[in-house]
Protein backbone atom coordinates (compact mmCIF):
# COMPACT_ATOMS: atom_id res chain seq x y z
CA UNK A 1 0.00 0.00 0.00
CA UNK A 2 2.91 2.37 0.69
CA UNK A 3 4.10 2.00 -2.93
CA UNK A 4 0.82 3.06 -4.51
CA UNK A 5 1.15 6.83 -3.83
CA UNK A 6 4.65 6.75 -5.27
CA UNK A 7 3.53 4.90 -8.38
CA UNK A 8 0.61 7.27 -8.80
CA UNK A 9 3.02 10.19 -8.55
CA UNK A 10 5.28 8.72 -11.25
CA UNK A 11 2.27 8.07 -13.50
CA UNK A 12 1.16 11.73 -13.12
CA UNK A 13 4.61 12.98 -14.17
CA UNK A 14 5.09 14.17 -17.74
CA UNK A 15 6.43 11.60 -20.19
CA UNK A 16 9.79 13.39 -20.40
CA UNK A 17 10.23 13.10 -16.64
CA UNK A 18 9.39 9.43 -16.65
CA UNK A 19 11.92 8.84 -19.41
CA UNK A 20 14.52 10.77 -17.46
CA UNK A 21 13.96 8.61 -14.38
CA UNK A 22 14.16 5.42 -16.47
CA UNK A 23 17.40 6.55 -18.09
CA UNK A 24 18.82 7.46 -14.69
CA UNK A 25 17.97 4.01 -13.33
CA UNK A 26 19.56 2.34 -16.36
CA UNK A 27 22.70 4.46 -15.92
CA UNK A 28 22.90 3.59 -12.23
CA UNK A 29 22.51 -0.12 -13.04
CA UNK A 30 25.19 0.06 -15.76
CA UNK A 31 27.53 1.86 -13.37
CA UNK A 32 27.01 -0.83 -10.74
CA UNK A 33 27.72 -3.59 -13.27
CA UNK A 34 30.82 -1.75 -14.54
CA UNK A 35 32.06 -1.25 -10.98
CA UNK A 36 31.58 -4.97 -10.21
CA UNK A 37 33.40 -5.97 -13.37
CA UNK A 38 36.25 -3.56 -12.60
CA UNK A 39 36.53 -4.95 -9.11
CA UNK A 40 36.64 -8.49 -10.55
CA UNK A 41 39.28 -7.48 -13.08
CA UNK A 42 41.45 -5.98 -10.37
CA UNK A 43 41.33 -9.22 -8.36
CA UNK A 44 44.37 -11.30 -9.35
CA UNK A 45 44.26 -14.90 -10.56
CA UNK A 46 46.43 -16.75 -8.05
CA UNK A 47 48.67 -19.64 -9.07
CA UNK A 48 50.71 -21.86 -6.76
CA UNK A 49 54.43 -22.49 -7.20
CA UNK A 50 55.70 -25.46 -5.20
CA UNK A 51 59.45 -26.11 -5.40
CA UNK A 52 62.37 -26.70 -3.03
CA UNK A 53 63.96 -23.46 -1.85
CA UNK A 54 65.96 -25.30 0.82
CA UNK A 55 67.56 -28.75 1.13
CA UNK A 56 69.33 -31.08 -1.26
CA UNK A 57 67.21 -30.12 -4.30
CA UNK A 58 67.49 -26.33 -4.05
CA UNK A 59 70.13 -25.96 -6.79
CA UNK A 60 67.86 -27.84 -9.19
CA UNK A 61 64.52 -26.31 -8.26
CA UNK A 62 65.13 -22.63 -7.52
CA UNK A 63 65.63 -21.80 -11.24
CA UNK A 64 62.17 -23.23 -11.95
CA UNK A 65 60.60 -20.64 -9.65
CA UNK A 66 62.47 -18.01 -11.68
CA UNK A 67 61.07 -19.49 -14.90
CA UNK A 68 57.49 -19.29 -13.63
CA UNK A 69 58.12 -15.74 -12.40
CA UNK A 70 59.39 -14.61 -15.80
CA UNK A 71 56.37 -16.11 -17.56
CA UNK A 72 53.99 -14.44 -15.09
CA UNK A 73 55.70 -11.09 -15.55
CA UNK A 74 55.35 -11.43 -19.32
CA UNK A 75 51.64 -12.20 -18.99
CA UNK A 76 51.06 -9.24 -16.68
CA UNK A 77 53.03 -6.89 -18.93
CA UNK A 78 50.67 -7.80 -21.78
CA UNK A 79 47.50 -7.20 -19.76
CA UNK A 80 47.28 -10.33 -17.63
CA UNK A 81 44.84 -13.18 -18.22
CA UNK A 82 41.15 -12.41 -18.80
CA UNK A 83 42.05 -8.81 -18.03
CA UNK A 84 43.27 -9.77 -14.55
CA UNK A 85 46.83 -9.86 -13.19
CA UNK A 86 48.38 -13.22 -12.34
CA UNK A 87 49.78 -13.55 -8.81
CA UNK A 88 52.31 -16.19 -7.70
CA UNK A 89 52.03 -17.82 -4.29
CA UNK A 90 55.35 -19.60 -3.65
CA UNK A 91 55.75 -22.41 -1.09
CA UNK A 92 59.01 -24.17 -0.18
CA UNK A 93 58.81 -27.97 -0.58
CA UNK A 94 62.03 -28.28 1.48
CA UNK A 95 63.31 -31.23 -0.60
CA UNK A 96 60.94 -33.44 1.40
CA UNK A 97 57.88 -35.29 0.00
CA UNK A 98 55.80 -34.74 3.16
CA UNK A 99 56.50 -31.00 3.00
CA UNK A 100 55.45 -30.98 -0.65
CA UNK A 101 52.14 -32.64 0.26
CA UNK A 102 51.52 -30.08 3.02
CA UNK A 103 52.45 -27.27 0.66
CA UNK A 104 49.98 -28.50 -1.97
CA UNK A 105 47.23 -28.66 0.67
CA UNK A 106 48.02 -25.09 1.75
CA UNK A 107 47.99 -23.75 -1.80
CA UNK A 108 44.83 -25.51 -2.95
CA UNK A 109 42.71 -25.47 0.21
CA UNK A 110 43.70 -22.20 1.90
CA UNK A 111 45.32 -19.99 -0.74
CA UNK A 112 42.73 -20.82 -3.41
CA UNK A 113 45.17 -21.06 -6.30
CA UNK A 114 43.71 -21.91 -9.71
CA UNK A 115 46.70 -23.93 -10.93
CA UNK A 116 49.79 -25.49 -9.42
CA UNK A 117 53.26 -25.46 -10.98
CA UNK A 118 55.78 -27.59 -9.19
CA UNK A 119 57.83 -30.59 -8.06
CA UNK A 120 61.08 -32.06 -9.35
CA UNK A 121 61.59 -35.50 -7.85
CA UNK A 122 59.08 -38.24 -8.50
CA UNK A 123 58.88 -38.78 -4.75
CA UNK A 124 57.57 -35.24 -4.29
CA UNK A 125 55.24 -35.52 -7.27
CA UNK A 126 53.72 -38.74 -6.01
CA UNK A 127 53.19 -37.14 -2.60
CA UNK A 128 51.39 -34.17 -4.18
CA UNK A 129 49.16 -35.97 -6.69
CA UNK A 130 46.61 -37.32 -4.15
CA UNK A 131 46.22 -33.78 -2.76
CA UNK A 132 45.67 -32.29 -6.23
CA UNK A 133 43.17 -35.00 -7.13
CA UNK A 134 41.30 -34.60 -3.82
CA UNK A 135 40.76 -30.90 -4.51
CA UNK A 136 40.04 -31.42 -8.25
CA UNK A 137 42.98 -29.12 -8.94
CA UNK A 138 45.26 -28.75 -11.93
CA UNK A 139 49.04 -29.19 -11.80
CA UNK A 140 51.80 -28.70 -14.36
CA UNK A 141 54.88 -30.91 -13.80
CA UNK A 142 58.06 -29.72 -15.62
CA UNK A 143 60.66 -32.49 -15.20
CA UNK A 144 61.57 -35.67 -17.08
CA UNK A 145 60.51 -38.77 -15.19
CA UNK A 146 60.15 -42.54 -15.19
CA UNK A 147 56.65 -42.74 -16.68
CA UNK A 148 54.23 -45.45 -15.56
CA UNK A 149 51.71 -42.79 -14.54
CA UNK A 150 48.80 -40.72 -15.83
CA UNK A 151 46.84 -38.51 -13.44
CA UNK A 152 43.70 -36.77 -14.75
CA UNK A 153 44.75 -33.65 -12.84
CA UNK A 154 48.32 -33.32 -14.19
CA UNK A 155 49.93 -32.06 -17.36
CA UNK A 156 53.34 -33.71 -17.81
CA UNK A 157 55.73 -31.30 -19.53
CA UNK A 158 58.97 -33.22 -18.96
CA UNK A 159 60.18 -36.12 -21.08
CA UNK A 160 58.51 -39.53 -20.84
CA UNK A 161 60.72 -42.67 -20.88
CA UNK A 162 60.68 -43.02 -24.68
CA UNK A 163 61.83 -39.41 -24.97
CA UNK A 164 64.80 -39.60 -22.57
CA UNK A 165 65.62 -42.83 -20.67
CA UNK A 166 65.35 -45.18 -23.66
CA UNK A 167 67.15 -43.14 -26.35
CA UNK A 168 69.82 -42.04 -23.87
CA UNK A 169 70.70 -45.61 -22.82
CA UNK A 170 70.67 -46.88 -26.41
CA UNK A 171 72.93 -44.09 -27.60
CA UNK A 172 75.38 -44.63 -24.73
CA UNK A 173 75.69 -48.37 -25.43
CA UNK A 174 76.16 -47.74 -29.15
CA UNK A 175 78.86 -45.15 -28.50
CA UNK A 176 80.79 -46.62 -25.58
CA UNK A 177 79.96 -50.30 -25.10
CA UNK A 178 77.51 -52.62 -23.40
CA UNK A 179 79.05 -53.11 -19.96
CA UNK A 180 76.86 -50.69 -18.05
CA UNK A 181 77.01 -49.47 -14.45
CA UNK A 182 73.83 -47.96 -12.92
CA UNK A 183 74.15 -45.35 -10.18
CA UNK A 184 71.11 -43.53 -8.82
CA UNK A 185 69.43 -41.89 -5.88
CA UNK A 186 67.36 -44.20 -3.72
CA UNK A 187 63.81 -43.31 -4.70
CA UNK A 188 61.23 -44.05 -7.35
CA UNK A 189 62.65 -42.36 -10.48
CA UNK A 190 66.11 -43.99 -10.53
CA UNK A 191 64.83 -47.42 -9.50
CA UNK A 192 62.02 -47.41 -12.09
CA UNK A 193 64.29 -45.98 -14.80
CA UNK A 194 66.80 -48.74 -14.12
CA UNK A 195 64.12 -51.45 -14.43
CA UNK A 196 63.64 -50.18 -17.96
CA UNK A 197 67.38 -49.89 -18.63
CA UNK A 198 67.88 -53.52 -17.52
CA UNK A 199 65.43 -54.54 -20.28
CA UNK A 200 67.30 -52.46 -22.84
CA UNK A 201 70.70 -53.83 -21.84
CA UNK A 202 69.49 -57.44 -22.06
CA UNK A 203 67.83 -56.79 -25.44
CA UNK A 204 71.12 -55.33 -26.70
CA UNK A 205 73.19 -58.30 -25.50
CA UNK A 206 74.88 -56.19 -22.83
CA UNK A 207 75.52 -56.59 -19.11
CA UNK A 208 74.73 -54.50 -16.06
CA UNK A 209 78.00 -54.88 -14.16
CA UNK A 210 76.85 -52.93 -11.09
CA UNK A 211 73.84 -51.14 -9.62
CA UNK A 212 74.02 -48.88 -6.57
CA UNK A 213 71.76 -46.29 -4.92
CA UNK A 214 72.53 -43.33 -2.66
CA UNK A 215 70.08 -41.69 -0.24
CA UNK A 216 69.05 -38.23 -1.45
CA UNK A 217 71.59 -35.76 -0.09
CA UNK A 218 74.19 -38.42 0.71
CA UNK A 219 77.89 -37.64 0.25
CA UNK A 220 79.09 -41.10 1.30
CA UNK A 221 80.22 -42.30 -2.13
CA UNK A 222 83.65 -43.90 -1.67
CA UNK A 223 82.40 -47.50 -1.43
CA UNK A 224 80.31 -47.09 -4.60
CA UNK A 225 83.17 -45.48 -6.48
CA UNK A 226 85.58 -48.21 -5.39
CA UNK A 227 83.16 -50.73 -6.87
CA UNK A 228 83.01 -48.76 -10.14
CA UNK A 229 86.81 -48.78 -10.21
CA UNK A 230 86.82 -52.58 -9.79
CA UNK A 231 84.19 -53.16 -12.50
CA UNK A 232 85.61 -50.67 -15.04
CA UNK A 233 82.32 -50.33 -16.97
CA UNK A 234 82.12 -49.05 -20.53
CA UNK A 235 79.66 -46.38 -19.41
CA UNK A 236 78.14 -45.09 -16.17
CA UNK A 237 74.43 -44.21 -16.39
CA UNK A 238 73.79 -41.67 -13.66
CA UNK A 239 70.33 -41.05 -12.18
CA UNK A 240 71.56 -39.37 -9.00
CA UNK A 241 69.53 -36.23 -8.21
CA UNK A 242 70.37 -33.08 -6.28
CA UNK A 243 73.60 -32.05 -4.61
CA UNK A 244 74.77 -35.64 -4.07
CA UNK A 245 76.11 -35.29 -7.61
CA UNK A 246 78.87 -33.00 -6.30
CA UNK A 247 80.25 -35.89 -4.22
CA UNK A 248 79.87 -38.31 -7.15
CA UNK A 249 81.69 -36.08 -9.64
CA UNK A 250 84.48 -35.19 -7.23
CA UNK A 251 84.79 -38.84 -6.21
CA UNK A 252 85.14 -40.03 -9.80
CA UNK A 253 88.08 -37.67 -10.23
CA UNK A 254 89.56 -38.63 -6.87
CA UNK A 255 89.45 -42.33 -7.75
CA UNK A 256 91.00 -41.75 -11.17
CA UNK A 257 87.75 -42.49 -13.00
CA UNK A 258 87.34 -39.17 -14.78
CA UNK A 259 87.81 -40.75 -18.21
CA UNK A 260 84.90 -43.21 -17.85
CA UNK A 261 81.98 -42.01 -20.01
CA UNK A 262 79.13 -40.75 -17.81
CA UNK A 263 75.61 -40.11 -19.06
CA UNK A 264 73.63 -38.09 -16.51
CA UNK A 265 69.84 -38.02 -16.71
CA UNK A 266 69.02 -35.39 -14.07
CA UNK A 267 71.85 -32.86 -14.19
CA UNK A 268 71.16 -29.61 -16.04
CA UNK A 269 73.43 -26.74 -16.97
CA UNK A 270 72.86 -25.12 -13.56
CA UNK A 271 73.91 -28.24 -11.63
CA UNK A 272 76.87 -28.92 -13.92
CA UNK A 273 78.53 -25.66 -12.96
CA UNK A 274 77.44 -25.71 -9.31
CA UNK A 275 78.39 -29.34 -8.67
CA UNK A 276 81.54 -29.75 -10.77
CA UNK A 277 80.13 -31.92 -13.54
CA UNK A 278 82.04 -29.95 -16.17
CA UNK A 279 85.33 -31.28 -14.78
CA UNK A 280 84.74 -34.85 -16.00
CA UNK A 281 86.43 -35.64 -19.28
CA UNK A 282 83.57 -37.52 -20.99
CA UNK A 283 80.34 -36.32 -19.43
CA UNK A 284 77.04 -36.27 -21.33
CA UNK A 285 73.45 -35.31 -20.68
CA UNK A 286 70.19 -36.29 -22.35
CA UNK A 287 67.34 -33.78 -22.38
CA UNK A 288 64.80 -32.26 -24.74
CA UNK A 289 66.29 -28.77 -24.52
CA UNK A 290 69.73 -27.23 -24.05
CA UNK A 291 70.38 -23.56 -23.34
CA UNK A 292 72.95 -23.69 -26.16
CA UNK A 293 70.35 -24.71 -28.78
CA UNK A 294 71.19 -22.42 -31.75
CA UNK A 295 67.69 -21.15 -32.51
CA UNK A 296 66.79 -17.47 -32.72
CA UNK A 297 63.78 -17.91 -30.46
CA UNK A 298 65.91 -19.73 -27.89
CA UNK A 299 68.66 -17.11 -27.99
CA UNK A 300 66.04 -14.46 -27.22
CA UNK A 301 64.65 -16.61 -24.36
CA UNK A 302 68.13 -17.11 -22.85
CA UNK A 303 68.87 -13.39 -23.15
CA UNK A 304 65.64 -12.43 -21.37
CA UNK A 305 66.28 -14.95 -18.60
CA UNK A 306 69.83 -13.75 -17.96
CA UNK A 307 68.79 -10.10 -18.13
CA UNK A 308 66.09 -10.73 -15.53
CA UNK A 309 67.96 -12.99 -13.09
CA UNK A 310 71.67 -12.40 -13.78
CA UNK A 311 74.33 -13.55 -16.25
CA UNK A 312 75.25 -16.57 -14.11
CA UNK A 313 71.70 -17.95 -14.26
CA UNK A 314 71.19 -20.50 -17.01
CA UNK A 315 68.13 -21.87 -18.71
CA UNK A 316 67.69 -25.64 -18.85
CA UNK A 317 65.19 -28.28 -19.91
CA UNK A 318 63.08 -28.04 -16.72
CA UNK A 319 63.35 -24.22 -16.80
CA UNK A 320 61.98 -24.16 -20.35
CA UNK A 321 59.19 -26.61 -19.42
CA UNK A 322 58.20 -24.56 -16.35
CA UNK A 323 58.10 -21.39 -18.44
CA UNK A 324 56.13 -23.00 -21.27
CA UNK A 325 53.66 -24.50 -18.78
CA UNK A 326 52.54 -21.09 -17.54
CA UNK A 327 51.91 -19.87 -21.09
CA UNK A 328 50.04 -23.06 -22.05
CA UNK A 329 47.82 -22.63 -18.98
CA UNK A 330 47.19 -18.96 -19.84
CA UNK A 331 46.23 -19.87 -23.42
CA UNK A 332 43.71 -22.43 -22.20
CA UNK A 333 42.25 -20.01 -19.62
CA UNK A 334 41.79 -17.36 -22.29
CA UNK A 335 40.09 -19.84 -24.63
CA UNK A 336 37.59 -21.16 -22.08
CA UNK A 337 37.02 -17.73 -20.53
CA UNK A 338 37.59 -18.91 -16.98
CA UNK A 339 40.48 -19.74 -14.64
CA UNK A 340 38.46 -22.30 -12.66
CA UNK A 341 40.29 -25.66 -12.80
CA UNK A 342 37.11 -27.58 -13.62
CA UNK A 343 36.65 -25.41 -16.72
CA UNK A 344 40.31 -25.30 -17.78
CA UNK A 345 41.10 -29.00 -17.28
CA UNK A 346 39.24 -30.26 -20.32
CA UNK A 347 39.53 -30.77 -24.08
CA UNK A 348 40.72 -27.20 -24.69
CA UNK A 349 43.77 -27.66 -22.46
CA UNK A 350 44.61 -31.00 -24.06
CA UNK A 351 44.64 -29.39 -27.51
CA UNK A 352 47.17 -26.70 -26.59
CA UNK A 353 50.35 -26.11 -28.58
CA UNK A 354 52.97 -23.42 -28.16
CA UNK A 355 55.98 -22.35 -30.19
CA UNK A 356 58.49 -22.75 -27.36
CA UNK A 357 62.07 -21.51 -27.15
CA UNK A 358 63.51 -24.45 -29.09
CA UNK A 359 60.59 -26.37 -30.61
CA UNK A 360 56.82 -26.61 -30.81
CA UNK A 361 55.36 -28.00 -27.58
CA UNK A 362 52.07 -29.87 -27.94
CA UNK A 363 50.05 -31.84 -25.42
CA UNK A 364 49.10 -35.38 -26.42
CA UNK A 365 45.38 -35.65 -25.52
CA UNK A 366 45.54 -39.43 -25.08
CA UNK A 367 47.93 -39.31 -22.12
CA UNK A 368 48.38 -35.64 -21.06
CA UNK A 369 52.13 -35.65 -21.80
CA UNK A 370 54.05 -33.29 -24.09
CA UNK A 371 55.61 -34.13 -27.42
CA UNK A 372 59.36 -33.62 -26.90
CA UNK A 373 62.63 -33.54 -28.81
CA UNK A 374 65.50 -35.85 -27.82
CA UNK A 375 68.87 -34.14 -27.51
CA UNK A 376 72.17 -35.54 -26.22
CA UNK A 377 75.01 -33.19 -25.43
CA UNK A 378 78.60 -33.40 -24.25
CA UNK A 379 79.40 -31.21 -21.28
CA UNK A 380 81.81 -28.39 -22.10
CA UNK A 381 84.33 -26.84 -19.66
CA UNK A 382 81.91 -23.95 -18.99
CA UNK A 383 79.11 -26.33 -17.96
CA UNK A 384 77.04 -26.00 -21.13
CA UNK A 385 76.04 -28.84 -23.46
CA UNK A 386 77.47 -29.20 -26.94
CA UNK A 387 74.81 -31.13 -28.84
CA UNK A 388 76.05 -34.39 -30.39
CA UNK A 389 72.70 -35.99 -31.22
CA UNK A 390 69.16 -34.79 -31.87
CA UNK A 391 65.94 -36.38 -33.02
CA UNK A 392 64.59 -35.02 -36.31
CA UNK A 393 61.34 -33.85 -34.74
CA UNK A 394 59.45 -34.06 -31.41
CA UNK A 395 58.48 -37.60 -30.34
CA UNK A 396 55.00 -38.65 -29.31
CA UNK A 397 55.08 -39.40 -25.55
CA UNK A 398 54.69 -42.99 -24.36
CA UNK A 399 54.60 -43.03 -20.53
CA UNK A 400 54.14 -46.81 -20.44
CA UNK A 401 57.01 -48.39 -22.46
CA UNK A 402 55.40 -50.59 -25.05
CA UNK A 403 57.64 -53.63 -24.90
CA UNK A 404 55.63 -54.71 -21.83
CA UNK A 405 51.93 -54.39 -21.13
CA UNK A 406 50.71 -51.90 -18.56
CA UNK A 407 49.72 -54.79 -16.28
CA UNK A 408 53.24 -56.27 -16.55
CA UNK A 409 54.81 -52.95 -15.60
CA UNK A 410 52.49 -52.62 -12.62
CA UNK A 411 53.44 -56.13 -11.47
CA UNK A 412 57.16 -55.38 -11.80
CA UNK A 413 56.82 -52.12 -9.90
CA UNK A 414 54.84 -53.85 -7.18
CA UNK A 415 57.58 -56.49 -6.84
CA UNK A 416 60.08 -53.68 -6.37
CA UNK A 417 57.68 -51.96 -3.92
CA UNK A 418 57.53 -48.94 -6.24
CA UNK A 419 54.15 -47.26 -6.47
CA UNK A 420 52.93 -47.28 -10.14
CA UNK A 421 49.88 -45.10 -9.46
CA UNK A 422 49.87 -42.67 -6.56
Amino acid sequence: MLLKPGLDLVQRLPDIARWSIALLLIALLAAAIWHTQRQHQRNPIRIGVLHSLTGTMVISERPLVDAVRMAVEELNASGGVLGRPVEMVVVDGRSDPASFARGAEQLLAREGVKALFGCWTSASRKAVIPVVEKHAGLMFYPVQYEGMEQSPNLIYLGSAPNQQIVPGARWAMQQFGKRVYLLGSDYVFPRTANLLIHDLVRASGGTVVGEQYLPLGSTDVDAVLADIARQQPDVLLNTVNGDSNAAVFAGLLRHGLGAIPVLSYSVTENEMRALGGEKLGRHYGVWSYFSSTPDARNRAFVSRFKARFGPDHSTSDPVEAAYVGVHLWAQAVAMVGSAEPARVNGPTLLRQSLNGPSSIVSIEPANRHAWKMVRIGRVTPDGEFEQVFSSISPLRPSPWPRHRSRAEWQDRLAMQQLDPTP
